[in-house]
């Protein structure tokens, strides 16, 4: 062990205790003696049975089929979801609003966050509405079994055709994966049609379940962390190729082609992957995530949810990431793009 690593074992330790998640990164959870012994895959069962525990107290928070439909798939479906009135206003201040935005280049792809906070939100009556249903926060609540505060705002998603990208600059999203080992909720609330070719969000359903062949899988992933080459499947996000998913006894990933006002929540722990287009696509969402310590005994006292912190929690998290790549930390992948139309195309696309 490196004499860097020997001084911050206390804080991998730590780790483990954590929703820490990388291999790479962290030489305890990366070692393959400790892996042949059972580390990852003890702490995936013991993420999921806690996930478990937690997620039967907030039954009361959904619905009866929304329950059933996350048991069997893995996600939740619905249609039409907000009022025809307040979606009319969702689309009109979309259109003629201007928002404080920031941009992340992955491959070809910008992903656009555009805040809605609730600092944001007095003018946007329609947003507001839409942010502040309370269906959208406990729907992500129930999913990643968390009674917690969830990130919530207005997200684009532009793209340049797959087949424009250049060699070694392939977007990562598009490729089959899990976030994390453990149970953790994602939400989009489609403000526009989503067609086959638009680069639908895609999930293989029943993939949130552990299957013996999925443990056995991560087992031996985890026993060969220093041999990982994909810098993804590295941190503990894996990656794996459609026809592998059979043999872990799951079905393809179905491509969620949807119409506008469409809310999906899925567990992200799940499989799951941005389909590639090969034309130039721009997807416009409300976007929501929930993921909290895999491990807790309780499901709320979540400091996010203090009221001093949920109303501008975007721009804490925007800030906290720019504070630890000022200190050389860890680099932020999120610039600064300056207030105007949320869908208004990136510049950092049409330079590539």
């Amino acid at each position: 062990m490196r004499a860097s690593s020997f001084l911050l074992s206390p804080i991998y330790m730590l780790q483990l205790a954590s929703g820490a998640k990388s291999f790479a990164d962290n030489p305890i959870i990366g070692s393959k003696w400790l892996n042949r012994k059972g580390l990852h895959v003890g702490r995936v069962s013991l993420a999921m049975k806690m996930a478990a525990w937690r997620r039967k107290r907030l039954e009361h928070l959904v619905d009866d089929d929304h329950r059933q439909q996350y048991e069997e798939n893995g996600f939740v479906r619905i249609e039409n979801f907000l009022p025809a009135d307040v979606f009319a206003r969702v689309q009109e201040e979309l259109a003629n609003a201007d928002f404080e935005r920031y941009d992340m280049l992955q491959g070809s792809t910008v992903t656009r966050r555009a805040l809605i906070d609730q600092i944001d939100l007095e003018g946007l009556p329609g947003f507001k509405a839409a942010r502040n249903d309370p269906r959208l926060a406990n729907l992500l609540r129930y999913v990643s079994s968390h009674h917690g505060q969830p990130l919530l705002v207005l997200q684009v998603v532009m793209a340049l055709p797959s087949e424009k990208t250049k060699a070694g600059a392939a977007d990562p999203q598009t490729a089959l994966h899990s976030d994390t080992f453990q149970p953790t909720a994602k939400a989009w609330l489609f403000l526009r049609d989503v067609d086959e070719d638009d680069g639908p969000f895609a999930y293989v359903p029943g993939s949130h379940k552990v299957t013996p062949q999925r443990m056995e899988w991560e087992k031996k992933i985890s026993e060969n962390a220093d041999a990982i080459a994909n810098k993804y499947s590295a941190r503990g996000s894996l990656r794996i190729m459609s026809e592998d998913l059979g043999a872990l006894g799951y079905r393809q990933p179905v491509p969620m082609v949807v119409k506008a006002n469409t809310l999906i929540v899925a567990d992200t722990h799940g499989f799951h992957a941005r389909t590639p287009s090969y034309k130039e696509t721009t997807r416009v969402e409300i976007y929501g995530s929930l993921r909290r310590n895999p491990f807790l005994p309780f499901t709320g006292l979540h400091i996010a949810s203090l009221p001093a912190i949920s109303s501008t929690i975007n721009r804490r998290v925007i800030n906290a990431l720019a504070f630890t790549q000022k200190l050389g930390i860890k680099g932020s992948p999120w610039k600064d793009v300056g207030r105007g139309k949320a869908d208004e195309w990136s510049t950092r696309l049409t330079n590539l």
